[in-house]
Protein backbone atom coordinates (compact mmCIF):
# COMPACT_ATOMS: atom_id res chain seq x y z
CA UNK A 1 0.00 0.00 0.00
CA UNK A 2 2.76 2.44 1.33
CA UNK A 3 4.24 1.66 -2.80
CA UNK A 4 1.50 2.57 -4.69
CA UNK A 5 1.10 5.82 -2.84
CA UNK A 6 4.44 6.61 -3.45
CA UNK A 7 4.42 6.05 -7.25
CA UNK A 8 1.44 8.61 -7.28
CA UNK A 9 3.00 10.93 -5.37
CA UNK A 10 5.70 10.58 -7.89
CA UNK A 11 3.28 10.94 -10.78
CA UNK A 12 1.48 13.60 -9.77
CA UNK A 13 4.75 15.79 -8.88
CA UNK A 14 6.38 14.82 -12.50
CA UNK A 15 2.91 15.27 -14.19
CA UNK A 16 3.19 19.51 -14.27
CA UNK A 17 6.89 18.91 -15.66
CA UNK A 18 6.59 17.13 -18.39
CA UNK A 19 3.28 19.34 -19.67
CA UNK A 20 5.58 22.12 -19.52
CA UNK A 21 8.17 20.41 -21.00
CA UNK A 22 5.69 19.85 -23.98
CA UNK A 23 4.48 23.10 -23.82
CA UNK A 24 7.50 24.66 -24.07
CA UNK A 25 10.16 22.23 -25.44
CA UNK A 26 12.24 25.55 -26.62
CA UNK A 27 13.50 25.52 -22.74
CA UNK A 28 14.86 22.15 -22.99
CA UNK A 29 16.44 22.47 -26.29
CA UNK A 30 20.45 23.13 -26.97
CA UNK A 31 20.84 26.66 -27.93
CA UNK A 32 21.67 25.58 -31.53
CA UNK A 33 18.31 24.12 -32.59
CA UNK A 34 16.18 26.68 -30.24
CA UNK A 35 14.35 29.36 -32.54
CA UNK A 36 15.90 32.17 -33.08
CA UNK A 37 13.25 34.62 -32.62
CA UNK A 38 15.23 37.50 -31.17
CA UNK A 39 17.57 37.47 -34.59
CA UNK A 40 14.41 37.34 -36.71
CA UNK A 41 13.48 40.24 -34.85
CA UNK A 42 15.93 42.51 -35.47
CA UNK A 43 16.08 41.79 -39.14
CA UNK A 44 12.88 42.71 -39.55
CA UNK A 45 13.37 46.13 -37.26
CA UNK A 46 16.38 46.82 -39.34
CA UNK A 47 14.64 46.36 -43.07
CA UNK A 48 11.92 48.70 -41.83
CA UNK A 49 13.72 51.53 -40.78
CA UNK A 50 12.89 54.78 -41.95
CA UNK A 51 11.00 53.08 -44.95
CA UNK A 52 13.89 51.94 -46.76
CA UNK A 53 13.50 48.25 -46.75
CA UNK A 54 16.69 46.97 -47.96
CA UNK A 55 18.81 50.13 -47.37
CA UNK A 56 21.70 50.02 -44.93
CA UNK A 57 24.30 52.88 -44.03
CA UNK A 58 25.91 51.75 -42.13
CA UNK A 59 24.54 53.56 -38.87
CA UNK A 60 24.98 52.15 -35.67
CA UNK A 61 21.98 49.76 -34.67
CA UNK A 62 21.87 50.94 -30.95
CA UNK A 63 19.27 52.24 -28.79
CA UNK A 64 18.99 55.98 -30.58
CA UNK A 65 18.08 54.45 -34.06
CA UNK A 66 14.81 52.49 -32.95
CA UNK A 67 12.25 54.68 -33.63
CA UNK A 68 8.69 54.91 -31.69
CA UNK A 69 9.46 51.24 -29.81
CA UNK A 70 11.94 53.90 -27.57
CA UNK A 71 9.31 56.35 -27.07
CA UNK A 72 8.36 56.75 -23.46
CA UNK A 73 5.91 58.64 -22.19
CA UNK A 74 7.37 62.00 -21.95
CA UNK A 75 8.15 61.69 -25.60
CA UNK A 76 4.71 60.97 -26.52
CA UNK A 77 3.56 64.16 -24.31
CA UNK A 78 5.55 66.12 -26.31
CA UNK A 79 4.91 64.83 -29.68
CA UNK A 80 1.12 65.46 -29.50
CA UNK A 81 1.93 68.85 -27.79
CA UNK A 82 3.95 70.44 -30.47
CA UNK A 83 1.57 68.85 -32.94
CA UNK A 84 -1.12 70.81 -31.41
CA UNK A 85 0.41 74.07 -30.90
CA UNK A 86 1.87 74.21 -34.12
CA UNK A 87 -0.08 76.94 -36.04
CA UNK A 88 0.73 79.11 -33.23
CA UNK A 89 4.28 80.12 -33.15
CA UNK A 90 3.75 81.83 -29.73
CA UNK A 91 2.38 78.96 -27.96
CA UNK A 92 4.89 76.30 -29.27
CA UNK A 93 7.37 78.35 -28.10
CA UNK A 94 6.27 78.14 -24.59
CA UNK A 95 5.52 74.77 -24.93
CA UNK A 96 9.64 73.85 -26.61
CA UNK A 97 10.47 75.84 -23.82
CA UNK A 98 8.89 74.56 -20.88
CA UNK A 99 8.82 70.57 -22.02
CA UNK A 100 11.00 70.02 -25.18
CA UNK A 101 14.32 71.63 -23.25
CA UNK A 102 13.49 68.93 -20.35
CA UNK A 103 13.47 65.73 -22.25
CA UNK A 104 16.58 63.74 -21.43
CA UNK A 105 19.05 62.93 -24.42
CA UNK A 106 17.01 59.96 -25.46
CA UNK A 107 14.00 61.17 -25.60
CA UNK A 108 14.89 64.24 -27.54
CA UNK A 109 16.47 62.38 -30.28
CA UNK A 110 13.44 59.48 -30.21
CA UNK A 111 11.10 62.50 -30.58
CA UNK A 112 13.20 64.10 -33.77
CA UNK A 113 12.37 60.46 -35.26
CA UNK A 114 9.28 59.79 -34.88
CA UNK A 115 8.63 63.63 -36.05
CA UNK A 116 10.20 62.58 -39.19
CA UNK A 117 8.39 59.59 -39.36
CA UNK A 118 5.09 61.20 -39.01
CA UNK A 119 6.15 63.92 -41.97
CA UNK A 120 6.08 66.91 -39.04
CA UNK A 121 9.40 67.98 -40.85
CA UNK A 122 9.02 71.79 -39.10
CA UNK A 123 8.55 70.65 -35.99
CA UNK A 124 11.34 67.85 -36.92
CA UNK A 125 13.48 71.12 -37.45
CA UNK A 126 12.44 73.23 -34.62
CA UNK A 127 13.78 69.71 -32.28
CA UNK A 128 16.77 69.46 -34.33
CA UNK A 129 17.68 73.03 -33.80
CA UNK A 130 16.90 72.47 -30.20
CA UNK A 131 19.49 69.98 -29.75
CA UNK A 132 22.19 71.27 -31.80
CA UNK A 133 22.27 73.72 -28.47
CA UNK A 134 22.06 70.86 -25.92
CA UNK A 135 25.42 70.20 -24.02
CA UNK A 136 25.46 67.08 -25.22
CA UNK A 137 25.66 67.33 -28.65
CA UNK A 138 28.09 66.52 -31.07
CA UNK A 139 27.98 66.56 -34.68
CA UNK A 140 26.19 63.48 -36.15
CA UNK A 141 25.75 62.60 -40.06
CA UNK A 142 22.86 60.67 -39.34
CA UNK A 143 20.79 63.21 -37.57
CA UNK A 144 21.63 65.41 -40.78
CA UNK A 145 20.88 63.06 -43.38
CA UNK A 146 17.19 61.97 -41.93
CA UNK A 147 16.75 65.49 -41.64
CA UNK A 148 17.46 66.33 -44.83
CA UNK A 149 15.46 63.69 -46.30
CA UNK A 150 12.21 63.68 -44.85
CA UNK A 151 12.45 67.73 -45.39
CA UNK A 152 13.20 66.62 -49.50
CA UNK A 153 10.63 64.51 -49.87
CA UNK A 154 7.96 67.06 -48.40
CA UNK A 155 9.80 69.49 -51.13
CA UNK A 156 10.66 71.82 -47.94
CA UNK A 157 13.91 72.80 -50.42
CA UNK A 158 14.83 75.98 -48.86
CA UNK A 159 14.29 74.18 -45.49
CA UNK A 160 16.65 71.49 -46.91
CA UNK A 161 19.03 73.29 -47.86
CA UNK A 162 19.81 75.45 -44.48
CA UNK A 163 20.03 71.99 -43.03
CA UNK A 164 22.54 71.43 -45.64
CA UNK A 165 24.88 73.88 -45.62
CA UNK A 166 24.62 73.90 -41.57
CA UNK A 167 25.81 70.27 -42.00
CA UNK A 168 28.61 71.50 -44.55
CA UNK A 169 30.03 73.45 -41.63
CA UNK A 170 30.08 71.53 -39.60
CA UNK A 171 32.67 69.51 -41.75
CA UNK A 172 30.15 66.13 -42.30
CA UNK A 173 29.56 65.01 -45.95
CA UNK A 174 26.91 63.58 -47.20
CA UNK A 175 26.19 60.48 -48.26
CA UNK A 176 24.93 58.87 -52.37
CA UNK A 177 21.66 58.80 -50.65
CA UNK A 178 21.03 62.22 -49.52
CA UNK A 179 22.25 63.35 -52.65
CA UNK A 180 20.15 61.10 -54.28
CA UNK A 181 17.30 62.79 -52.38
CA UNK A 182 18.57 66.33 -52.75
CA UNK A 183 18.65 65.84 -56.49
CA UNK A 184 15.30 64.05 -56.67
CA UNK A 185 13.37 66.90 -54.05
CA UNK A 186 14.83 70.10 -56.33
CA UNK A 187 13.73 68.35 -59.56
CA UNK A 188 10.23 67.34 -57.97
CA UNK A 189 10.68 71.47 -56.66
CA UNK A 190 10.44 72.63 -60.53
CA UNK A 191 14.16 73.86 -60.01
CA UNK A 192 16.99 71.77 -62.28
CA UNK A 193 19.35 74.26 -62.19
CA UNK A 194 19.58 73.61 -58.30
CA UNK A 195 19.85 69.78 -58.83
CA UNK A 196 22.92 70.41 -61.15
CA UNK A 197 24.54 72.31 -58.02
CA UNK A 198 23.72 69.52 -56.19
CA UNK A 199 24.68 67.30 -58.53
CA UNK A 200 28.44 69.33 -59.24
CA UNK A 201 29.12 69.02 -55.11
CA UNK A 202 28.35 65.93 -55.16
CA UNK A 203 31.35 65.06 -58.07
CA UNK A 204 33.62 66.71 -55.33
CA UNK A 205 32.61 64.33 -52.37
CA UNK A 206 35.69 62.51 -50.97
CA UNK A 207 33.45 59.50 -51.41
CA UNK A 208 32.90 58.51 -55.18
CA UNK A 209 28.82 58.89 -56.21
CA UNK A 210 27.00 55.63 -56.66
CA UNK A 211 24.39 55.17 -59.99
CA UNK A 212 21.30 56.02 -57.87
CA UNK A 213 21.84 59.86 -58.25
CA UNK A 214 22.84 59.50 -61.43
CA UNK A 215 19.32 57.50 -62.59
CA UNK A 216 17.26 59.61 -60.72
CA UNK A 217 19.00 63.03 -62.57
CA UNK A 218 19.14 61.51 -65.80
CA UNK A 219 14.94 60.46 -65.44
CA UNK A 220 14.54 64.30 -64.12
CA UNK A 221 16.58 65.58 -66.87
CA UNK A 222 14.45 64.65 -69.92
CA UNK A 223 13.39 67.82 -70.44
CA UNK A 224 16.39 69.59 -70.56
CA UNK A 225 18.13 67.59 -73.06
CA UNK A 226 21.47 69.54 -72.48
CA UNK A 227 21.72 69.04 -69.19
CA UNK A 228 21.15 65.32 -69.31
CA UNK A 229 23.90 65.06 -72.00
CA UNK A 230 26.49 66.34 -69.70
CA UNK A 231 25.26 64.04 -67.14
CA UNK A 232 24.93 61.06 -69.06
CA UNK A 233 28.88 61.48 -70.46
CA UNK A 234 29.41 61.16 -66.62
CA UNK A 235 27.83 58.78 -66.36
CA UNK A 236 29.08 56.65 -68.86
CA UNK A 237 32.87 57.67 -67.73
CA UNK A 238 32.87 56.53 -64.34
CA UNK A 239 30.02 53.56 -65.06
CA UNK A 240 31.60 52.01 -68.37
CA UNK A 241 29.71 48.64 -68.42
CA UNK A 242 25.96 50.57 -67.41
CA UNK A 243 23.57 51.15 -69.92
CA UNK A 244 21.67 54.65 -70.34
CA UNK A 245 18.16 54.55 -71.97
CA UNK A 246 17.46 57.26 -74.35
CA UNK A 247 13.90 57.85 -74.88
CA UNK A 248 12.59 58.84 -78.31
CA UNK A 249 13.33 62.36 -79.65
CA UNK A 250 9.58 63.78 -78.85
CA UNK A 251 9.94 63.52 -75.17
CA UNK A 252 13.12 66.05 -74.88
CA UNK A 253 10.96 68.22 -77.32
CA UNK A 254 13.35 67.89 -80.63
CA UNK A 255 11.87 68.22 -83.77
Amino acid sequence: MATRVLSRSKITTLFPAIIQNILSPSVYLPSYLRPQRQAIHEVDERRSSYGFKEYHDGRPRGPLWRGKKMLGKEALFVILGLKRFKHDEEKLNKFVESHVLRLLKMDMIAVLNELERQEEVILALKVFEVIKKENWYQPDVYLYKDLIVALARSKKMDEAMRVWESMKKEDLFPDSQTYAEMIRGFLRYGSPADAMNIYEDMKKSPDPPEELAFRVLLRGLLPHPLLRNRVKQDFEEMFPDRHVYDPPEEIFGVH
